[in-house]
């Protein structure tokens, strides 16, 4: 589904009138929609680590040097090198006088900083895309701007979470006489999204219970 089947979606929910063409999209309302749509895609995107947003991306660490330029476009999960795992050490002054705990990095401003090596590392960075979006030409993108751009958020449950989400969010009022049901169905496909979209079994939520 694309931007403006979603926008056509929330307009049917709304009792407004459908648009033909995304140029048609000039009241103010559908302004405030579009943007709504956008607020509510990113909103899910980040509220959990989603395994449709991993990426993987090599960065070179050169020798003798303890940073480098932090090109990643997320969030960082894990970074390894030479087949070890290397943890986020949080004090990132220990980085500077080179005294941090062995197999760890950190952040400063726009860098990672890591322990200096003598020779050129090959580090495989694993994160999660602060992109939410993406294009017809398959290019991912923060926001949904043009008609055909798309949501990364997996079918079927992204229709649910983007137009009852929208729709609760442009009327904001519990008042309302459709807030609650489309309260209800937007939980309903987060926990759905939550429970079913990981791709380990071992990753799906449940409960335990633990006798006294």
């Amino acid at each position: 589904m694309n931007y403006l089947e979603f926008i056509n979606k929330c307009l049917v929910e709304l009792n407004y009138k459908q648009v033909n063409a995304f140029s048609e999209l000039t009241k103010n309302d559908h302004k405030k929609l579009k943007n709504i749509i956008n607020i509510v895609n990113t909103d899910v995107c980040g509220s959990d680590k989603w395994n449709f947003l991993i990426r993987k991306k090599e960065i070179t660490l050169p020798a003798n040097t303890g940073e480098i330029q932090n090109t990643i476009d997320g969030r960082i999960e894990a970074i390894i090198a030479d087949g070890v795992k290397f943890e986020y050490y949080q004090d990132f002054e220990r980085f500077f006088v080179n005294s941090q705990p062995q197999n760890t990095y950190s952040l400063f401003n726009d860098k990672i900083l890591f322990p200096i090596f003598n020779k050129d590392k090959s580090l495989e960075v694993i994160y999660y895309t602060k992109n939410c979006a993406i294009d017809a030409q398959g290019e991912e993108k923060f926001l949904m701007e043009n008609e055909d751009d798309s949501s990364l958020i997996p079918e079927p449950y992204v229709e649910p979470l983007i137009v009852y989400g929208a729709c609760m969010k442009l009327k904001g009022n519990p008042e309302h006489v459709r807030f609650s049901y489309w309260y209800s169905m937007y939980k309903e496909a987060l926990m759905n999204l939550r429970s079913r979209v990981s791709k380990s079994f071992d990753d799906s939520p449940s409960v335990k219970l633990y006798r006294q």
